[in-house]
């Protein structure tokens, strides 16, 4: 020991070991998405939709329910309209504007709806499994027996139209194919060994359900019902434009496009605007939905 220099002993004592720091999955998710441009672009496109519909008040020039037919079919530029005017001379950009409203309504809370209940239940039916999940699950392929359009046509035809039912009506089109993912996935994470530890060591269900089984089982299913946002607003806006929907004259993209397809050949671009909102929505939420995926995808 003596041959040896006391500084190189010094040095190997004080010598620290390297930090390795460990990032957590959320950050991990936030990391790729920061830099997928395309998806932040698409979100901040949704963030100014959603801010526009919330500040309609204010942003909107006029009274989206004034009509005049002095200024009846006014093309776009034409004095204060902006966007022109409607059948009824009421401004477009105010009623684009208010008809955002309803549409992300009818996007945004019917999955939301339909997320949590069909998430639990596709939670119980995977997790349990036997006559529970015959139950749960044969009774969500009587849903999935009809075209979702065509079941959406029939349930809000027998409850009639309004903004209650057609929550309603979406909620139910909406549930099935989540309490399916959500079936696939917990099937997939109760047999694995985190889960029979868990149960070995006596953890209680409803433990193990929300701390164990919920967690590896949110990332799938929010996936997903992202995707399901645009569906439900082009859903929302075909009830409405078949008069399934909202009742007239509430601003509802769906519904102007109903009431504009006849004077498409008078003024054809005014009578594009509530398709055109309807379109890149659901273009957006589709990207940003995808760009999701790919960012909360463990595997890439």
């Amino acid at each position: 020991m003596s041959d040896i220099p006391a500084t190189s002993i010094q040095f190997s004592k004080d010598k620290a070991a390297p930090v390795v720091r460990v990032r957590g999955y959320w950050a991990s998710v936030w990391q790729r998405l920061r830099y997928d441009y395309v998806t932040l672009f698409c979100l901040a496109v949704i963030i100014l939709i959603v801010l526009s519909a919330i500040f309609a008040p204010w942003l909107a020039p006029m009274d989206p329910l004034k009509s005049s037919m002095a200024f009846r079919l006014k093309p776009i530029g034409y004095r204060n309209f902006m966007l022109g005017t409607d059948e009824q001379g009421r401004d477009m950009l105010s009623r684009l504007l208010y008809g955002g409203r309803v549409s992300l309504i009818m996007g945004i809370l019917p999955v939301g709806l339909a997320t949590v209940i069909g998430g639990l239940l596709g939670i119980v039916a995977g997790y349990y499994g036997g006559k529970v999940n015959m139950v749960i699950m044969r009774t969500m392929d009587v849903f999935f027996a009809f075209p979702s359009v065509l079941l959406a046509v029939a349930i809000s035809g027998s409850l009639g139209g309004g903004v209650t039912n057609q929550l309603l009506t979406l909620t139910v089109v909406l549930l099935p194919p989540l309490c399916r993912v959500a079936e696939t996935a917990t099937s997939q994470v109760r047999s694995m060994d985190f889960v029979d530890a868990a149960r070995a060591s006596g953890a209680s269900t409803v433990s193990i359900l929300f701390t164990h089984v919920l967690v590896n089982v949110m990332s799938p299913v929010l996936v997903y019902a992202s995707t399901l946002v645009s569906v439900s607003i082009i859903l929302a806006s075909g009830l409405s434009f078949l008069g399934l929907g909202v009742s007239p004259p509430t601003a509802d993209w769906g519904l102007m496009l109903s009431t504009l397809r006849q004077s498409i050949y008078v003024q054809p671009l005014v009578s594009a605007l509530p398709g055109v909102a309807i379109l890149i929505t659901s273009i957006v939420f589709n990207l940003v939905s995808d760009g999701l995926r790919q960012a909360m995808d463990v595997k890439s």
